[in-house]
């Protein structure tokens, strides 16, 4: 079966995918440890101390102001539950994405799956929280759901077709 540059393009594109998703799981997993032993307090004067010369310069800066903000809201549950959640959400990540990079057949629908569950809760937090950054990360994971639907369709029917290949002839009755 010949393969067209268009899949070959595919094809790379799912891969350097699969690596972005990975490295995304590794650091939600340093983000999660990061702040299931930090506490709120020190999460605040982290972020005032990186936003102080910014805020010195230009009292109105956009992106300085809101990291001030939202470290203010912080509390220990809040920490908490973000440190789970990345916790969860990361090794959940590299685990499926580990075995499709090695090819194992049963991961596909499960990251399908899972991809699926997460474009649904970051549409639900869109509407209520629209955010320019989360509107492309949802759009990433939609078409990687895809890549990886038809990644799975080729692989499954490959195998298929191996095993047709190699399958003993019936014997004769």
């Amino acid at each position: 079966m010949r393969i067209s540059s268009g899949d070959k393009l595919l094809d790379r594109t799912f891969f350097i995918s699969l690596l972005l998703k990975l490295a995304d799981g590794v650091i939600e997993l340093i983000g999660g440890a990061v702040l299931l032993v930090t506490s709120p307090r020190q999460i605040q004067a982290a972020v005032a101390v990186v936003t102080r010369g910014e805020l010195a310069e230009d009292p109105n800066d956009y992106l300085s102001n809101l990291l001030v903000r939202y470290a203010s809201q912080l509390n220990v549950s809040l920490t908490v539950f973000g440190a789970w959640y990345l916790l969860v959400h990361g090794i959940v990540k590299v685990l499926l994405v580990a075995a499709v990079l090695r090819d194992r057949l049963w991961a596909y629908p499960w990251l399908i799956g899972f991809l699926v569950a997460f474009i649904g809760y970051q549409s639900y937090e869109l509407v209520v929280h629209y955010s320019l950054g989360l509107l492309l990360l949802t759009l990433f994971d939609i078409f990687i759901v895809y890549l990886t639907v038809r990644e799975y369709r080729r692989h499954k029917a490959m195998r298929e077709t191996e095993r047709e290949g190699t399958d003993p002839a019936p014997a004769a009755s």
